[in-house]
Parts: structure tokens; sequence; C-alpha cells
């Protein structure tokens, strides 16, 4: 059977696309672009894969991490930070100088990820994974 379409973007509500594509460009790289001059959309172009834009949204209230019965979470983003607990905590040391700010960190060793916010309160995680 063939698919439907190709994964194209994830797409992120936010206060404010142009600083929130800032940030993730400092984690995983990539170019940030304005598409059609609209200061509302940015696209950020990810190297080897899809893209992840941010679209302003006034009044944006960010999810209310681990809640699952008010303002839950509707997505979150996992990123390979390492195969070492040294690796995260560089990266760590890295997402916190951007702005994030730190959700849990419990018990880390054995859930192998722990969960930070975006500046526009997105959660996302930084993942040991080893390597083998």
């Amino acid at each position: 059977m063939s698919t439907v379409a190709r994964f194209r973007s994830v797409v992120v509500d936010c206060p404010d696309p142009r600083e929130l594509a800032r940030f993730y460009t400092q984690i995983v790289g990539g170019t940030p672009e304005r598409e059609d001059d609209d200061p509302d959309w940015v696209v950020l172009r990810l190297p080897g894969g899809p893209r992840l834009a941010f679209q302003r949204s006034p009044g944006h209230t960010p999810p209310e991490w681990p809640r699952a019965d008010r303002n839950a979470q509707q997505f979150h983003l996992d990123f390979d930070a390492g195969s070492t607990w040294d690796e995260i905590d560089a990266a760590e040391e890295r997402v916190l100088a951007l702005g994030a700010r730190v959700l849990d960190k419990e018990d880390d060793v054995k859930k192998d990820f722990r969960v930070y916010a975006d500046p526009a309160g997105h959660p996302f995680c930084l993942c040991r994974i080893e390597s083998g």
C-alpha cells in the first residue's frame, strides 16, 4: 500500500516565532526563515530532517507539564544528546544558558532522559542514547 503523504513539519504555537526559532536553531542547527515575509510564521529547516515551524499564537498558554487534566502537553520533542551522563550534563548546561528551564530530572538514571521547557513553555527532552 502506498503512503498518503510525506511528513513535512512540526508546527509549534508560541508568542514569538522568531525568538523560539533562534532557541531551537542553537540546539539542533538549521536555518530559520520567514516565509512570504510573514512575521507570524518562521520555519527552521533542519539539516537532513523535516522542518520545525513556529506560528504566533496570541494569548499562548504553555502546557502544565506533566498534567493531563488541564492544559496538558499535546506533544514534546526528544533530542539525542549523547551516550554518557557527562554529555547530557554539558547539553543541559547549554540549553539552560539558552533560556530553557528544568521540568524534571529526577531518577534520570532509570529514565535515560531529562525534561525541560523551552522559553515558550513547551516540554522537550534531552535523551541519553546508549551507543552499541
